[in-house]
C-alpha cells in the first residue's frame, strides 16, 4: 500500500496518530533531483519523532517559486522516490507557494526546516508553537543542492 496520501487522507492519519500519542515530525520542500543532502536531512528529521510526514511542493508551486525550467522531475516521480526512503513515513503535496495551510491543518508536534532558514522565518512556526509543538532546524552536512547539481551537469556536458 502506498504511503503517498491525499490531503484528506493525511489529515485522517494525523488525527489517528495524535490519539495514539505519536510524535509527528513535519517538513516540506521540492526534493527535485534527490541527493545526499536530502537523504541526510530526512534521516535527521525522522530521528526527532515517531512519524515523518513530508509535504512536497506540487509542480505548479515549484514553477511559481523557481521558474519555468523546474522541476526537473515531475511530482509523481519525486513522490515515488522520497516515499521509498526509509526515513519517510508519509508523503503528501501542497499546491500553495508556502506550506502554511497544510501546517495549520496538520499541526505537527515538530516542524523542521534546514538551517538555512532562521527559526523566526519558518512558515508555520506560530501555529506549531501555539499548540505546544517545537520548531527546529537541521544543519546541512554538505553544500549539495539541486541547483548545484544542475550547474554541474550543464558545465560538464556543454558542447
Amino acid at each position: 500500500m502506498s504511503n503517498i496520501k491525499s490531503r484528506k487522507e493525511i489529515l485522517e492519519i494525523r488525527a489517528a496518530l495524535r490519539k495514539e500519542g505519536k510524535k509527528v515530525v513535519f517538513t516540506n520542500g521540492c526534493f527535485d533531483l534527490i541527493h545526499s543532502g536530502h537523504v541526510d536531512y530526512l534521516v535527521k528529521a525522522k530521528e526527532m519523532g515517531d512519524i515523518l510526514i513530508l509535504a512536497l511542493n506540487s509542480d505548479s508551486s515549484i514553477k511559481r517559486i523557481k521558474g519555468d525550467k523546474r522541476p526537473i522531475l515531475q511530482q509523481d516521480e519525486r513522490a515515488f522516490i522520497v516515499s521509498n526512503l526509509k526515513a519517510v513515513d508519509y508523503v503528501t503535496f501542497f499546491d500553495e507557494d508556502t506550506p502554511a495551510k497544510i501546517i495549520d491543518e496538520l499541526i505537527p508536534d515538530i516542524l523542521v526546516k534546514g538551517a538555512d532558514w532562521s527559526i523566526d522565518r519558518i512558515v508555520g512556526r506560530e501555529v506549531v508553537e501555539a499548540n505546544g509543538g517545537v520548531v527546529k532546524t537541521i544543519k546541512f552536512v554538505n553544500e549539495q543542492s539541486t541547483s548545484n547539481l544542475i550547474k554541474i551537469i550543464k558545465d560538464r556536458y556543454k558542447d
